[in-house]
């Protein structure tokens, strides 16, 4: 009995070691640094780094590039969001060295319950050239979106946890 006892705590002790769950110092990862902003040199139109982390994205109910040249450009997209946990991603890209004549408006409706959100860049709206927002609801959604003298990479996804 004795002899078994002795013969498992050696197994297990053996095991900890093989799973590498003890800190010798000398092996495992090396530890991550923290990311530090470098100085960069000053150009003419300047993109905004978001604060909030970028969500991470699985299946994809819209991912397309939609380019507006004047303000009579309108696109609109209905989907069917199926997962509870979603997001709305995406990067605006101006067409013109004129950031002041370049603005874009999202509109994103639910249509069953005819509650809407607007997101845009330019104009009255932020100029952060990346944009993502968490959503939290299935339906039928509406995409509305308006603009001028910009390129927009949409992205709406499920987000992974």
């Amino acid at each position: 009995m004795k002899g078994s006892f002795v013969c498992c705590l050696a197994l297990l002790v053996l095991g900890v070691i093989v799973a590498g769950c003890t800190d010798t110092g000398t092996a495992g990862p090396a530890s991550a640094a923290t990311p530090t902003a470098t100085a960069a040199a000053p150009t003419e139109v300047a993109a905004s780094v978001s604060a909030t982390p970028t969500l991470s994205l699985g299946g994809h109910y819209i991912q397309k590039s939609y380019s507006f040249h004047n303000t009579n450009d309108k696109y609109t997209e209905n989907l069917r969001i199926d997962n509870q946990s979603w997001a709305l991603v995406y990067t605006v890209t101006p067409l013109s060295d004129d950031t002041a004549a370049g603005w874009f408006e999202l509109t994103i409706t639910n249509v069953d319950s005819k509650k809407s959100q607007t997101y845009g860049y330019g104009k009255s709206y932020a100029n952060d050239t990346f944009q993502q927002y968490p959503m939290y609801g299935t339906g039928s959604y509406q995409i509305a979106m308006k603009g001028n003298l910009t390129k927009i990479d949409l992205d709406v996804a499920e987000r992974r946890p």
